[in-house]
């Protein structure tokens, strides 16, 4: 498995490249836990392709978390549910990854009550960039994939000490969801501002 180094503008430049190559309706996936930042590329890469001319919308899955009555439901450190059950899958694929107009964001978890975002029309040829952690393995229909990964001891340098209970998950997620394997483009990012990518 060769990797080459990279910088996180040319990492953006590179997946709008590809995604600006796909016609119709292109959803991107940018995967990664929270210490890679997978907020901060998506971002960067709906920017890049606005410049190429390719209408485009960044949305963060952490803006389609469920209500805290049904994600906290067996408490703030569930395993299980901060895996699966956070996630609000039906949203996304009704709001986000279909083919009409896009909703931005839909639930703001911190007041745990719905923004009021209005949608996007990105016709037939505009790009969503989905980012966010643990999205991968659930069926979710997209075009292209870029999976940010960090090493178990990065991952647990770069982790707050309030987040450290997430850890078991991100390794399960490695385990039984194979991120990697299903990337279309995967970067090495123990050191996020030193990339190194695969694909």
């Amino acid at each position: 498995m060769s990797f080459r180094p990279t910088t996180r503008e040319a990492l953006a430049d590179e997946l709008a490249a590809r995604a600006e190559k796909l016609s119709g309706r292109v959803r991107v996936i940018v995967d990664g836990p929270p210490p890679a930042d997978p907020d901060g590329l998506g971002a960067a890469v709906a920017e890049e392709l606005r410049l190429r001319g390719r209408a485009a919308v960044a949305v963060r899955a952490r803006d389609f978390l469920r209500p805290a009555s049904l994600r906290l439901e067996y408490g703030h450190h569930d395993e299980d549910m901060f895996l699966d059950g956070w996630l609000d899958v039906g949203a996304l694929l009704r709001e986000v990854l279909g083919d009409g107009p896009v909703l931005p964001r839909l639930w703001d978890a911190e007041r745990d009550r719905a923004y009021r975002a209005e949608y996007a029309d990105l016709g037939d040829e505009g790009v969503v960039v989905l980012s966010g952690s643990l999205l991968l393995g659930r069926g979710l229909p997209v075009e292209l994939v870029a999976h940010l990964h960090m090493g178990r001891a990065a991952l647990g340098r770069r982790t707050p000490p309030e987040e450290r209970w997430t850890l078991p998950v991100f390794e399960r997620y490695e385990r039984e969801r194979d991120p990697s394997g299903e990337a279309d483009v995967l970067v090495m990012a123990d050191h996020p501002d030193r990339p190194a990518m695969r694909g």
